[in-house]
């Protein structure tokens, strides 16, 4: 039996970085109260959402990974507390700039790298201006609390991402994410989708997933966005087992038996029948499997 407790951290960002890094110092600090083995915080929670404009000026907010100081500070916390913390940040690398996160095992060890895979570009999420596509392919931390697979926001819409990462061997999934109103349609409300995309990625791979939100209304040069929240944890059905609301800060969080989740996905046989051979469209953008 491996029980593992995750917890995902929901809350509101303001222009004070030092603010938002003790705020989610101090629900990191809950979560671990409530038992939590891992924490997830939201997507770039340094800072407020800026993707909503083009700025130049924010990129001299990125900082390299190697001797990031947000980073140094909660691997601290992480050893202090023996929680695993997957770090989101804005990560410049010579002249290159990611949207990244930094895995941090529940001893303070640094593990490494990810960065953003799938780069969104539209009204209010303009992340193409700021972000390169990631160049670290997907990735599996190997952990105290277990086999963790991590994508960024975007990347929780791309069931290859997630497929991939669960043949790599990943047992839970973990989605950092700043999502909310679309400024081109006030009335789009993409809560639900965005939540069953995610849940179908656990019930298709029969693994543990967790994703963690933004709240609160963040005003930009152009736009403005509201962020809705809700922040969940879904079990490896994809039936939601614990969430939080649209507006309130919050610390979510469930425990799973990786080791009975590991046996009932074997004899459920998703992945026994397989058929890699028959899936060569996707691994072309027009579905023909391969290059002209």
């Amino acid at each position: 039996m491996r029980r593992v407790t995750v917890a995902a951290i929901q809350t509101w960002f303001e222009e004070d970085a030092e603010r938002n890094v003790e705020r989610c110092k101090q629900l990191v600090r809950r979560a671990r109260m409530r038992g939590a083995d891992v924490v997830l915080l939201p997507e770039l929670f340094e800072h407020p959402y800026f993707p909503k404009d083009q700025d130049p000026r924010w990129f001299d907010r990125a900082r390299p990974f190697e001797g990031h100081p947000v980073i140094a500070r909660l691997a601290d916390l992480a050893a202090e507390l023996g929680v695993v913390l997957p770090v989101s940040f804005f990560e410049r690398a010579n002249n290159a700039y990611f949207n990244s996160v930094a895995v941090i095992d529940a001893d303070g060890r640094v593990l490494g790298v990810y960065r953003k895979s799938h780069i969104p570009d539209g009204p209010g999420y303009q992340e193409k201006y700021y972000f390169n596509p990631g160049d670290t392919g997907f990735r599996v931390w190997h952990t105290r609390a277990g086999a963790l697979g991590i994508g960024i926001c975007w990347d929780q819409w791309f069931p290859e991402a997630a497929r991939a990462m669960v043949l790599m061997g990943a047992e839970i999934l973990l989605y950092p994410s700043a999502i909310g109103s679309e400024p081109q349609d006030p009335t789009w409300d993409s809560r639900d989708h965005w939540r069953r995309v995610m849940q179908g990625h656990a019930a298709a791979n029969m693994v543990p997933v967790v994703a963690s939100n933004r709240v609160g209304r963040e005003q930009g040069a152009t736009c403005s966005l509201t962020f809705y929240g809700s922040s969940f944890v879904a079990d490896e059905t994809g039936a939601i087992v614990a969430e939080a609301g649209r507006e309130e800060e919050a610390v979510v969080a469930a425990t799973f038996d990786l080791d009975e989740i590991r046996r009932r996905r074997a004899a459920w046989g998703l992945f026994r029948d397989r058929r890699p051979n028959l899936y060569l469209p996707v691994l072309s953008l027009d579905g023909r499997g391969s290059a002209f």
